[in-house]
């Protein structure tokens, strides 16, 4: 994945701003709500989480060929709870990671939306919000560049919000946020919530 960043943002981003980010939270908010009609075609057994045999459906029916070992990484990486099933929030971001992680965009960008207007133009701000973020392009966003990002949106007392930012962000408190801590807290700063 974080390889994937970093190929990702060599390409740069259109992203001038955290303000710019956050004026983007309601189309995305929007956006991402869609998805719960694809969760839910694909919760068959209608539990409200994702198995792992569904989630092997879900994948072959989007068109992705991971191979059972991927399949297994991206479950474990997106079941945040670790309850062996994907929620509706957990969901969304193993979405936007398949996304980053397909080798073809353009082929992804070829395949049916599934009813889900602009899903990866979605994926691409988000994608963007990040190489914006990670300023010396390691594939992580350090506390500093949490605050630079902030600071460059002329905030100057805006120390104390990138630090709340950044702790929103630092799930496991190591002091940086790969992609997938960064989409976890995206999700709940536009407000989609376990279901």
């Amino acid at each position: 994945m974080v390889e994937a960043m970093q190929r990702r943002a060599c390409k740069g981003t259109s992203i001038k701003s955290f303000n710019s980010i956050i004026l983007k939270f309601p189309k995305i908010d929007g956006s991402l709500r869609n998805c719960k009609s694809i969760f839910e075609q694909f919760d068959e057994d209608s539990n409200g989480a994702i198995d792992h045999q569904e989630l092997k459906k879900c994948l072959h029916e989007l068109g992705v060929c991971f191979t059972e070992e991927e399949i297994n990484d991206l479950f474990k990486a997106c079941d945040i709870d670790e309850d062996m099933g994907i929620k509706f929030n957990e969901f969304v971001v193993l979405l936007c990671l398949v996304h980053l992680l397909r080798d073809d965009a353009a082929e992804f960008e070829a395949k049916p939306r599934l009813g889900v207007p602009n899903l990866e133009a979605t994926f691409e701000t988000l994608v963007d919000a990040f190489v914006f973020l990670d300023k010396n392009k390691d594939g992580y966003v350090s506390k500093n560049e949490m605050v630079q990002a902030i600071n460059e949106s002329g905030e100057h007392s805006s120390g104390p919000i990138a630090t709340k930012r950044f702790e929103e962000m630092d799930w496991d408190k190591n002091g940086s946020v790969s992609f997938k801590e960064f989409l976890f807290a995206f999700t709940t700063w536009v407000g989609i919530e376990e279901e």
